[in-house]
C-alpha cells in the first residue's frame, strides 16, 4: 500500500511535468495575484465606495489575515517540510519561493481566506473567488514549490481563520 507521502509526491510530479519546456509567465501572474497586494487594494475599495458591507469586509478580512500570518509562521516553522524544489533531484521551481519551507501554502491559505470572505459578504461572487483561490494552489504546485499536501494544508488553515473571523465579524 502507497504510503500518503508517495501520493502526494507522484501528485507532484504529475503536475510539474505539465511545466517543463513551457513558458510559465501565465502561471507566475496568476500567482502574483496571490501576494497580497490585490487583498489590501479589494479591501480599500470595498471600503472607500461600497457603503452596504464595505467596512465590515474591510475589517473581517485584516482580523482575519492579523490572525492567519502568526499561525501561518508558526506551522512553516513547526513542520519544516522542504519544498519539492529544494528535497527533489534535478528539480528547478519557476519562481523563487519566499521562504525555505512548503508547509502550509501560505498564498493559498490567503487566497481561500479571502474567497471565503468575499463568499460571506458578496455571495454573487463566491464561485469566482473560490475558482480563483483554487487556481492560486493549483499554480503553487506548477511552479514547484509546493506538494498538493501543502495546498490543502493551506485551504484548511485559510478556511477556519476565514470561518472565525466571519463568526466573530460577521
Amino acid at each position: 500500500m502507497k504510503s500518503l507521502t508517495k501520493y502526494d509526491t507522484d501528485l507532484f510530479f504529475r503536475l510539474y511535468k505539465l511545466t517543463l519546456k513551457r513558458d510559465c509567465r501565465s502561471i507566475i501572474w496568476l500567482s502574483k495575484t496571490g501576494d497580497g497586494y490585490l487583498y489590501f487594494v479589494i479591501g480599500m475599495l470595498l471600503w472607500a465606495f461600497e457603503p452596504e458591507h464595505g467596512e465590515l469586509f474591510l475589517y473581517t478580512a485584516l482580523m482575519a489575515y492579523a490572525l492567519e500570518l502568526p499561525i501561518y509562521v508558526l506551522l512553516k516553522k513547526m513542520f519544516k517540510r522542504p519544498r519539492p524544489c529544494d528535497f527533489l533531484m534535478n528539480l528547478t521551481a519557476h519562481v523563487t519561493p519566499s521562504d525555505k519551507f512548503s508547509l502550509p501554502s501560505g498564498h493559498t491559505a490567503a487566497a481561500t481566506l479571502m474567497a471565503c470572505i468575499v463568499a460571506h459578504y458578496y455571495p454573487s461572487f463566491a464561485v469566482l473567488a473560490y475558482c480563483w483561490a483554487a487556481l492560486i494552489g493549483l499554480s503553487r504546485v506548477l511552479l514547484g514549490v509546493h506538494y498538493p499536501s501543502d495546498v490543502v494544508a493551506g485551504s484548511l488553515l485559510g478556511v477556519t481563520i476565514a470561518t472565525l473571523s466571519i463568526s466573530i465579524l460577521g
